[in-house]
């Protein structure tokens, strides 16, 4: 158990700015993953093993990427419980993302929106961070690692694809899985990348690279693509048909190779207009994305069916509202906006919630 309530920590980092707080809690975090400080969020895991895609979780609770861009704080997520941790995103170049103000808080609906837009140090950096981890070390059942990768805001849409293998290729050797983010918002045209004829393109050449790097390395890392809650039903629908096509073969994933994250951050407002911020420009994660998530992973489980890897993240603030993804279609699941407003108290609320409904 953590030595000190989040519950002390929060009113301090809400009186600051949303991302000078982030800032400071992963300055925080790096600072003392590896010294007894850790104490302060360290946690026992909760132990409850699933295999998908091929790999082992040890839980079913994850970090969704976005939190940790540059892979800072690996290991002090790691002391937090969680089952796996995703990292990322990261481009092949450094960016400095948007201009800010670019991340607020919408506190009465236990939600952020955020328009970042890929800010990190690039994959030099990035990988320098993640082979400096050390929660594999002396740990015969070490949490699982995803490493989440995008493209260069100023590479054109027509180029797209370069940036995502780059990505992949760097990654790879490093990852358990990999996470190919096509729906971020604040990415100009990235959704875009959705469609039917762009997914098909870029699975057809991910899933050569992917088979080619798996030969190279000797290592099964599968690849998971993220999508938007946003996507109507003829979308959704062409979605997975496009999937089905490039993955699936007789009812069956393709080498375990591939899975999706449903879902990213959403652009709609529904739920928030009456609060402050609201009308911000960017991803609303959080509460209000709940349900939207919810509703894209039933369609894809119900079209895709049972042996589609499918990781549900959006909108889990409670334990309840993991079961509710599980209970929707996903095998496991990750949190990001819940963290900020729980604490990692919640890491351990979901994963005995998780365990306890087996």
């Amino acid at each position: 158990m953590s030595l000190l309530p989040y519950a002390l920590l929060r009113p301090l980092l809400f009186s600051l700015d949303a991302e000078a707080a982030h800032d400071a809690t992963l300055h925080m975090l790096s600072a003392t993953q590896h010294n007894f400080l850790r104490l302060a969020y360290q946690q026992k895991r909760t132990e409850d093993p699933i295999q998908l895609a091929g790999l082992n979780f040890p839980n079913r609770v994850g970090l969704a990427a976005g939190l940790d861009k540059n892979a800072r704080c690996i290991d002090a997520f790691a002391a937090m419980g969680f089952g796996f941790v995703e990292v990322g995103t990261v481009t092949p170049e450094a960016q400095p993302g948007n201009p800010k103000p670019r991340m607020f808080r919408l506190q009465e609906a236990h939600a952020l929106i955020n328009r970042l837009g890929f800010n990190n140090q690039g994959l030099e950096s990035f990988l320098h961070n993640v082979q400096l981890a050390r929660f594999r070390q002396n740990n015969p059942k070490p949490m699982l690692l995803g490493l989440n990768i995008g493209k260069n805001a100023s590479t054109p849409m027509e180029r797209a694809a370069d940036d995502y293998l780059r990505g992949l290729h760097a990654v790879y050797p490093f990852a358990d899985y990999v996470t190919v983010n096509i729906s971020s918002p604040n990415t100009q045209n990235l959704r875009s990348l959705q469609s039917d004829e762009a997914l098909s393109k870029l699975l057809s050449l991910l899933g050569e690279a992917r088979a080619q790097l798996a030969h190279t390395h000797q290592k099964h890392v599968p690849v998971f693509i993220k999508v938007a809650p946003d996507l109507d039903e003829t979308q959704l629908a062409q979605l997975c048909m496009t999937l089905q096509n490039h993955c699936m073969e007789k009812g069956q994933v393709k080498d375990n190779a591939w899975g999706v994250i449903a879902t990213n951050t959403t652009v709609a407002r529904d739920a928030v207009q009456h609060l402050p911020h609201a009308n911000e420009t960017g991803g609303l994660s959080g509460s209000p994305v709940n349900q939207a998530s919810n509703r894209v992973i039933r369609a894809l489980r119900q079209t895709l069916g049972p042996n589609f890897a499918l990781i549900g993240v959006g909108g889990i603030v409670s334990a309840q509202d993991a079961i509710e993804k599980i209970q929707a279609g996903a095998n496991v699941v990750q949190i990001y906006t819940g963290l900020i407003y729980q604490g990692p108290a919640l890491v351990s609320q979901v994963a005995k919630g998780l365990q306890v409904m087996k």
